[in-house]
């Protein structure tokens, strides 16, 4: 999958999450959305785009998420 549709899902999944006043709930939420639903590859491809790209595209909550929750994130 290309990395700009990732960005784009990892944005949408941060809004939804970003009602919550609370940032450690946000981010727990999005990183635990990333982790149940999206496979491995889906993952893989993110963390390289954040990698590479400096995350280019991906709204703050989403790279604060990544950095918070990353062994989590990082399949096997």
């Amino acid at each position: 999958m290309e990395a700009h549709k990732l960005v784009k899902m990892a944005n949408e999944i941060a809004t939804f999450f970003e009602s919550d006043p609370d940032p450690a709930a946000v981010h727990e939420g999005i990183a635990g959305h990333i982790r149940r639903f999206w496979d491995p590859r889906m993952r893989r491809a993110l963390l390289s785009h954040i990698d590479e790209q400096q995350g280019d595209g991906c709204k703050p909550s989403v790279l604060a998420a990544i950095a918070a929750n990353r062994d989590n994130l990082t399949p096997a």
